[in-house]
């Protein structure tokens, strides 16, 4: 049950590259909220720029979200619409959007999303591996776990997906090697951007290509399932 004089919490998808991947119900919302809480002020004005969006905007990330989620939620029980967008993509999907969204929930705030871009989607299709099951792992932990939680996954029937950053990406493709071992995968990056790049092969391969090759830019990391049958020709 919701209660009809609190404001909605838009949860809007923006590009995650090319400024044109965006709905028009995505601008629409943006513009005619009350006040927009992004990822990172600075990083979004672009988008806000292109599209002539106006609206009040305030930070919301990991580490001001104590003080953020209050204010937020105080904001949209006085009727004030509030959308919430990350740097790039869906919300939600490995950032602290959940927190909010979930307290909102716990007041009776309506939660609405608009659907749109994600670079774990993106990755997927177009990465040729088996879409029939998937298992979306997020990115590993930085230190301790990491191991653990590669483990967990060796027997696992599904096509496991992983975020990365460039200062990691090597070190997560030795320790898949090692634990999962040589199967087939696909590295995505900068996805719909003008360095976008898809590379496949094994892990191996990839492992090989970016120790010759810098990574740069954001990673979706694609492991196949443990089947001969599905390594690329």
């Amino acid at each position: 049950m919701t209660t009809d004089s609190y404001g909605t919490l838009y949860i809007v998808a923006t590009p995650i590259g090319n400024l044109k991947d965006i709905t028009f119900r995505a601008v629409e919302t943006l513009s005619s909220v009350s006040m927009i809480a992004a990822e990172d002020t600075r990083h979004s004005k672009k988008l806000f720029q292109h599209y002539n969006i106006s609206t009040p905007s305030i930070s919301f990330f990991e580490h001001n979200r104590t003080a953020r989620i209050p204010q937020i939620v105080a904001n949209l029980k006085k009727g004030n619409h509030v959308a919430l967008i990350s740097d790039a993509g869906t919300p939600g999907i490995s950032d602290p959007a959940y927190k909010l969204i979930r307290e909102a929930i716990a007041e009776d705030i309506t939660v609405e999303s608009i659907p749109g871009p994600t670079a774990l989607i993106s990755g997927i299709v177009s990465s040729g591996l088996p879409t029939d099951r998937i298992l979306f792992e997020g990115f590993l932990p930085p230190k301790k776990g990491r191991i653990k939680r590669l483990t967990n996954l060796i027997d696992q029937d599904a096509t496991i997906v992983f975020y990365e950053s460039p200062y990691r990406l090597i070190k997560t493709l030795k320790e898949i090697l090692e634990i999962l071992g040589d199967r087939p995968a696909v590295i995505t990056r900068e996805l719909t951007k003008m360095n976008e790049e898809i590379i496949r092969g094994t892990v191996l391969d990839l492992l090989t290509y970016f120790t010759s090759n810098k990574p740069r830019g954001e990673f979706v990391i694609i492991i196949g399932k443990n089947d001969a049958n599905v390594f690329f020709k």
